[in-house]
C-alpha cells in the first residue's frame, strides 16, 4: 500500500522530548507512515527536521514567552498547552487529514479541522475522566483538560482506541457514535526491542548479574501503581533484586512519597535499585533482557506499551488485570494477570491495597520459582508481539482509516 496522502500528526511529545507511551507511539507511527505517505509532525519543543525520502518532517512549537508570570504553577500546566496549540494551528496547513494524540494537542487539531475543513482523527491513549489523580498535577486546570478532551473527541471524525476496553470507555464517557470509534492497538519496533546481552549494562548500574531481579519501568504517577509494587517488595522471595526505572514524577509531592517509600524498603530489604532518570533505550533493552520478571502494577492502563517492550525482549510479565492489558498479556501463557478490584471512590486505587500488593508479590514469586516455565513464557511473549503488534501493520491500518475519511 502506498499513498500520496498528506498527513499532519500533532503531539506534545516527540524525540528527544519523550516521557511516556504516547510519545513512543507517535515516534514510531510517524516513521512507519512516512514510508507510505507524506507526513508532517508538529510537536511541543524546538525540533526542526526537513523530512522527505521516507522520513517525517518535524517542527516544534512553543507558546508565547512570559505566560508563567500570570499563572500559578499548576494552572500553567493546563493553560500553556493551549498557547502552543494556537501556534501550531496558526501555521500554514497543506495536509488532507490531521491526527492528534493526548489532550495537550487536541485543540490544535480541532481548530485545524474547522479552519481548513479536513477530517480530524484522535487517538485516545487515556481518558481524563478516568485519571482523577491528575487533579494533583493540574489543580482546577484538570477541569479544563477534561473539557478540552470532551469537546475534541465529540467533534472528531474518527476516534482511535488503543484497546477494546478503551473503546468501551470512550463510549461510556462521551457522546461519540460507536461507528466513529475504531480499535487500533499500539505497536513496537521489533528491531529495537529484542533480547540482548544485559551484562555490561547491569555492571554499569551496579546490579548483581548473579542474582535474579524483577523490573519496573514507568513514570512516577498514581496511574502506574509504582508505590504498590514498592510496598510489595518485602514479600518477594529473598535473594531477588528489584530494579525500578521510575522517573518524571507527576508532582513534587509524589516524587517525595516515592523517595520515602524506597528509603523505607531499603532498610528491610537489600538489592533495591532505583534509577530515577529516564533510561536510554539501549540500556532499557538490556534491563528487560536480564530481568527474571517484569512487573506492571498499573491501576489504570488503556494499553501498556511497556508490556510489549518486555515481551519483545522475551521476559515474562506480571501485570494488573486492568484496561487493555489483558489484550496484550495472555494469562498463564506470556505471564500472569493479577486481579484488581477498584476502590468505589473515584481515585482508581485498589479496594484492598494490601491484598493487591500480596497478589503482585505472589505472581512474581510464581514466575521466579519456575525458571523453565518462565523461559517458555518469554518465548511465547516474543512470538505474540511479532504476530500482532508490529508498527508496519498498525501504520497500514491507520492509513486505511485516513483514506476512508478523506474519500468521504
Amino acid at each position: 500500500m502506498s499513498s500520496h496522502l498528506r498527513i499532519l500528526l500533532i503531539s506534545r511529545e516527540y524525540p528527544p522530548n519523550v516521557y511516556g507511551g504516547a510519545g513512543v507511539h507517535v515516534e514510531h507511527l510517524s516513521r512507519e507512515l512516512a514510508r507510505l505517505a507524506e507526513v508532517e509532525v508538529r510537536c511541543f519543543g524546538s525540533q526542526k527536521i526537513a523530512g522527505g525520502h521516507g522520513q517525517p518532517a518535524v517542527r516544534g512549537f512553543s507558546g508565547p514567552a512570559g505566560l508563567e508570570c500570570t499563572l500559578n504553577p499548576r494552572l500553567q500546566k493546563a493553560f500553556e498547552p493551549l498557547a502552543t496549540d494556537v501556534a501550531i494551528a496558526g501555521a500554514d496547513v497543506q495536509a488532507e487529514i490531521v491526527h492528534c494524540h493526548t489532550w495537550y494537542s487536541m485543540m490544535a487539531g480541532l481548530w485545524i479541522k474547522i479552519l481548513h475543513g479536513i477530517p480530524l482523527v484522535i487517538t485516545t491513549h487515556s481518558l481524563e475522566p478516568l485519571r482523577p489523580w491528575k487533579e494533583e498535577q493540574l489543580g482546577s486546570g484538570y477541569r479544563l483538560s477534561s473539557w478540552l478532551e470532551k469537546t475534541a473527541l465529540e467533534s472528531a471524525d474518527a476516534v482511535i482506541a488503543v484497546s477494546k476496553e478503551t473503546r468501551q470507555e470512550v463510549l461510556g464517557c462521551y457522546r461519540v457514535e460507536p461507528e466513529r470509534v475504531h480499535i487500533i492497538h499500539n505497536g513496537i519496533d521489533l528491531n529495537i526491542y529484542r533480547r540482548t546481552d544485559p551484562l555490561p549494562v547491569l555492571r554499569r548500574y551496579g546490579i548483581d548479574p548473579e542474582k535474579p531481579y524483577l523490573l519496573f519501568v514507568g513514570r512516577i504517577t498514581r496511574q502506574k501503581g509504582i508505590l504498590h509494587l514498592v510496598r510489595a517488595l518485602p514479600q518477594v522471595p529473598a535473594g531477588v533484586q528489584a530494579v525500578l526505572c521510575a522517573g518524571a514524577p507527576d508532582t513534587p509531592e509524589i516524587g517525595r512519597e516515592m523517595a520515602q517509600a524506597v528509603e523505607e524498603i531499603k532498610k528491610v530489604r537489600p538489592g533495591v535499585y532505583w534509577i530515577p532518570e529516564m533510561v536510554p533505550v539501549p540500556d532499557l533493552r538490556a534491563l528487560y533482557s536480564g530481568a527474571a520478571v517484569f512487573v506492571c502494577p498499573s491501576v489504570y492502563e488503556p494499553f501498556g506499551i511497556i508490556n510489549l517492550e518486555a515481551m519483545a525482549c522475551e521476559t515474562p510479565v506480571v501485570a494488573s488485570r486492568v484496561g487493555g492489558i489483558p489484550e496484550v498479556v495472555v494469562d498463564g501463557e506470556t505471564g500472569f494477570l493479577v486481579p484488581f478490584e477498584q476502590n468505589p471512590s473515584p481515585n482508581f486505587e485498589p479496594r484492598q491495597p494490601e491484598q493487591f500488593a500480596r497478589d503482585l508479590a505472589a505472581a512474581a514469586a510464581k514466575v521466579l520459582g519456575e525458571p523453565e516455565r518462565a523461559r517458555k513464557m518469554g518465548k511465547a511473549g516474543r512470538a505474540r508481539v511479532e504476530a500482532h503488534f508490529s508498527w508496519e501493520s498498525i501504520a497500514r491500518r491507520t492509513l486505511s482509516l485516513y483514506q476512508t475519511l478523506v474519500r468521504k
